[in-house]
Formats: structure tokens, sequence, C-alpha cells
């Protein structure tokens, strides 16, 4: 579908009815009326409270989108305004639609509800926090106060591992989410995370086992090797991109690092070679490093590294499930707390 809106100023009631339709046709096809409800805000109201959008005010950005906290009815939210163009405008709508029918979990950041006089909607979610995952591996001096150890590290991982287990698992067509980074994790004080933007999902069309996309989405290192070549994908791609988050998480470390060796650029690469030698200390970041050792710690960082590199297998046969993954960090992060306490 393309939105043709051309150059001129797009009216409120022109806007509202042509979004209107379409957020109603996607409500039917995904969700089959079965979501939560959605408020509607007004431009204005949201003007408002994001002080006019003002940069001060950004928590995080995507290449399509900005997201603002913002302040309606004397509580903290998040606004989320998406770039102009056709191919933002079906993202928006996957956004909100996916994002409404799960906002059941709590692993997943909560749709308030939209704005629909504007040329591409404006989303309104739950406020998290100030900081994302990303922010906290890489950002300011200030995001990095707190460090993030290893036991809310390994929480962080069993959490979103339920969550991407639960798009998979809980419906008759399994949901790919597909855009698994630390940009897209919001945490709280507590370190508590929530996925968000659910702007490439898709479904996985009924009595079909893949889904083929004419156009490849993803960063490198994030996308499966059959998705490259082919263009087809199902669940197992999540599981592949949850591996590669997996590494980034564990070692602090960004996709690619061109100051390493050649043949180590790529994170994957990096790990594998850390291994063979016999040096995983390095691949580890320094924060998990620095907080000391204790009986069982080791082994944990080991099955951690050795479950990632299984999701990142070539072959998608080859890779577990989500579900199997979330069953296998839930056990580490148990390990972990319990070693820790004595």
């Amino acid at each position: 579908m393309t939105t043709c809106w051309g150059t001129k100023k797009v009216n409120k009631e022109t806007a509202f009815i042509r979004n209107g339709s379409k957020l109603l046709e996607n409500l039917v096809h995904i969700c089959d009326g079965k979501c939560n409800s959605i408020r509607r805000f007004s431009s204005t109201e949201l003007e408002k409270a994001t002080n006019n959008y003002d940069p001060l005010k950004l928590l995080t950005e995507d290449s399509g989108y900005k997201l603002y906290k913002g302040f309606l009815q004397g509580r903290p939210v998040s606004v989320k305004k998406f770039d102009d163009g056709d191919q933002q405008y079906e993202y928006c709508f996957n956004d909100i639609v996916y994002s409404s029918k799960m906002s059941v979990h709590k692993s997943f950041v909560k749709l308030l509800g939209c704005c629909l006089e504007t040329q591409i909607p404006i989303v309104v979610f739950e406020y998290v926090g100030e900081w994302t995952l990303s922010d906290c591996l890489w950002g300011s001096e200030e995001a990095r106060c707190r460090p993030l150890i290893w036991i809310p590290r390994s929480k962080i991982a069993m959490d979103m591992a339920n969550a991407v287990a639960f798009l998979h698992a809980a419906f008759a067509r399994p949901i790919v989410f597909r855009n698994i980074n630390p940009s897209n994790i919001l945490l709280d004080d507590n370190h508590e995370a929530k996925l968000s933007d659910f702007s490439c999902s898709i479904s996985i069309p009924e009595g079909e086992s893949h889904v083929r996309d004419v156009e490849i989405i993803g960063a490198p290192g994030l996308i499966a090797p059959e998705y490259w070549t082919t263009g087809d994908f199902n669940e197992k791609l999540d599981v592949f991109n949850f591996g590669g988050f997996l590494l980034m998480l564990l070692s602090g470390q960004k996709l690619a690092d061109y100051s390493r060796p050649e043949e180590e650029i790529f994170l994957q690469n990096h790990v594998e070679k850390c291994i063979e030698d016999d040096r995983l200390n390095e691949v580890i970041d320094s924060t998990i490093i620095a907080e000391g050792a204790w009986p069982g710690k080791e082994q944990q960082l080991q099955a951690f590294t050795a479950l990632a590199l299984r999701c990142i297998s070539e072959k998608e046969e080859d890779r577990p499930t989500m579900i199997d993954v979330s069953k296998e960090l839930r056990k580490i992060h148990r390990s972990a707390i319990s070693c820790r306490q004595q």
C-alpha cells in the first residue's frame, strides 16, 4: 500500500479518517478483535506533552522514529513520532496493532493510545525509564553510572527470551519480531527490561512455515544466513537475532569492531576465536569481570556463551527454539542468584 500524501499539508479530519480506516483494517486482520483498548490523543495534546518534541526530551531513536518523554495528565509517558514516508506509515500501524496485542505481557512496553490526526499517527506508550540497554552498554557516563553486572544481565536475557518465546508460541500464527537489539530494550531504574518496537514484526501466514520478504531488514550480525540468501524466514530468524543480542549483552561490545584483527572484526568471529584459544575472559565485559568471582559464575558465563553460539548456528534446524532458549536462560539466572547468595 502507498499513502500518496504529496506535498500539501494534510487536513486533520482527512488524516483521521484515512488513518482510522487503516488501523481498523489491521486490527481485524492481525488481532481478530482481541486486543487492548486504544485511547485517542489529539496532536495538540501531544505537542504540549513533549514541549513541541523538545530534543532534550528524546529517549531513543532508530532509523525511522524518535521516542520522547512526555507528560499527560500528570504522569510520564513515551511518545513515538515516526518519520514521513510510505514505509514508516506501514511500520507505524504494525507497531500500534502488535503492541496492542502484546500489552498483556509484562516484558513488552504497554501501548496507551495514538493520535490519528497527523500524516503518520503518533503513538503513546507507558513510560519505562530514561535509558535503553544500548545507553547502559555504550552510552554516556551518566547512563553507565550504575554498572550492569552479571545477575541483572542474566535477568534481562531471561526476560527478553520469555517475551520472544511468547510471540512464537502463544498464537495460532507465530509472530516473528525481527528487530531484537539493545536500542529497542527500555530499562527502568532497577534494570527491569521491556522490549519495544514492533515496526518490522510479521505473523507467519496460516498453513505456512515461512514468510518471504522482498526487502531484507536488519543489521549484519543479526540477520540469519537463510534470510540473506533466499528472503525466506520463520521464527528461527529471531533465534539467530537473539544469539547476536546475547553476545552483545555478555561482552558489552557492538556487532563489529574494526580495531580488531580482520578475521575477528565481527563479534561472532571474535567470540569463536577467543573460545578456540581458551581466552573467554577477553569476550566478557570488564564490568562483569570486575565484580569478582564466586563458585559457579564461570560455568554460568560459559553456558551463556555456548547458548548464544548455538542460536547463531548457520543452519536454522541446528538452532534451539526460543522456548528452549528461555528455559536455559532461566536455569542460568537462577543458578547465578543461588550461587551468589551462598
